[in-house]
């Protein structure tokens, strides 16, 4: 399934673009107004929005232009091995600089609600941006 990548290209980098500052602004509350201790499942949204954001980016970045298993495995690949290392980094500071304990199962829903956003990345691109490129072409 092949689409048009200059096309494409561009309208996934805008997509990309105000996914980042929707993060940003959203982290930015939440620092502000301490939502990431009082509403206790806010990190799950969050990660989701990462990971679905890191899936894009990988697609963007290698500017994939068909969907196959190989493709699907990479990028799932490609933001488990990012969100793993992000919870590394969470540990560390925690224990660092928070001085909070570790928490298996906070670990366990971070990793699965990024790669439920990665998921969600390739499902998007697939239906959402190739099947328009798809029509656009035909």
């Amino acid at each position: 399934m092949d689409y048009n990548t200059n096309m494409d290209s561009r309208n996934l980098l805008i997509r990309l673009v105000t996914l980042i500052f929707l993060i940003f602004l959203l982290n930015y509350l939440a620092m502000k107004f301490y939502w990431y201790s009082s509403i206790w499942y806010f990190d799950m949204p969050m990660h989701f929005l990462g990971g679905l954001w890191l899936g894009l980016a990988l697609i963007w970045f290698f500017k994939i232009k068909e969907i196959s298993w190989k493709v699907i495995l990479e990028i799932i690949l490609g933001v488990l091995l990012i969100g793993v290392f992000w919870e590394a980094f969470e540990i560390i500071i925690d224990k660092t600089i928070t001085g909070n304990l570790f928490n298996v199962l906070d670990t366990i829903s971070d990793i699965f609600f990024d790669l439920a956003g990665g998921t969600f990345a390739l499902l998007y691109f697939l239906k959402r941006i190739m099947s328009i490129e798809k029509n656009i072409v035909q």
